[in-house]
């Protein structure tokens, strides 16, 4: 009866829209740290099964790399030593963190995980769909060992000379050990595809702006142009304006492998379990 009249009560505290969640209020202490404490023990539980090379994290070379993807990726949300945040950063709510505090307190497992799965809820990013898996670790590196021993000369010189382009050729993408299915609907999130589309089996907002993508494999034709085979649909996924200069779906750097699993997963049937 207690759990039964505590559920009613959340449902009708949800529904009267008392709770504020303008980002220009905090969330309510209480809250907060319950939201803190959960994180911190999510990425704990998952960083400390992350296995990190120790001599990869003191590698210069590989530091520089990182040096890059920070100032490239990492710079407009958590600033750097001197340099503060984009203007849009500091209106989120949370507040990203200093990454040098981050370095204090998470182990370089619990680093890696968080740069490639991000955290849902804060405006942290999953990068293992547009960083490689030696940028990844790259990153990790530079955090961990080399941002919290810079100075802000130090911070200038080393970011100014980094010169590594930090995109990669093929990104880390999932874990391979999952089925083709569930890599394609973790390629379809990572890549926003439900922003626009309403596509089974993949949480996402109830968006109209594209056609929804149910019933995809019963379909003839992609756009109203190519036949609805795999091969075209990975076409259309990696380069749709190629085919149709006026659609208003963008190219959004699809690999090769991703737009396969994407393609595998819409089709299901059609595709590997």
């Amino acid at each position: 009866m207690l759990g039964v009249l505590g559920a009613l009560g959340g449902w009708a505290f949800v529904m009267s829209g008392a709770y504020d969640v303008s980002a220009t209020k905090p969330h309510w202490r209480p809250v907060y740290e319950l939201l803190e404490v959960a994180m911190h023990r999510s990425v704990q539980q998952r960083g400390d099964a992350t296995a990190v090379p120790e001599a990869a994290l003191r590698d210069p070379q590989l530091q520089e790399i990182g040096a890059s993807c920070f100032r490239a990726h990492c710079v407009a949300c958590h600033g750097g030593p001197g340099v503060p945040p984009a203007s849009f950063a500091l209106g989120l709510q949370p507040v990203p963190r200093s990454l040098t505090d981050s370095a204090r307190s998470l182990s370089p497992g619990e680093l890696m995980w968080v740069t490639r799965h991000g955290i849902k809820m804060s405006g942290m990013p999953a990068w293992e769909y547009r960083l490689s898996e030696e940028q990844l670790l790259a990153v990790t590196a530079f955090v961990s060992e080399r941002l919290p021993r810079l100075s802000v000369p130090g911070y200038r010189e080393l970011t100014g000379q980094a010169v590594t382009a930090c995109g990669p050729v093929e990104p880390a993408g999932s874990d391979k050990a999952q089925g083709v299915r569930a890599r394609g609907e973790l390629a379809l999130r990572q890549h926003g595809c439900t922003a626009c589309h309403a596509i089974p089996g993949v949480t996402g907002p109830d968006s109209g702006v594209g056609p929804s993508l149910d019933g995809f494999a019963r379909r003839q034709l992609i756009a109203g142009r190519l036949t609805n085979t795999a091969v075209n649909l990975e076409r259309w996924i990696r380069d749709p304006q190629a085919i149709d200069p006026n659609t208003a779906m963008p190219n959004l750097g699809v690999s090769e492998r991703s737009a396969r699993e994407m393609a595998q997963y819409l089709h299901q049937g059609r595709g590997q379990p």
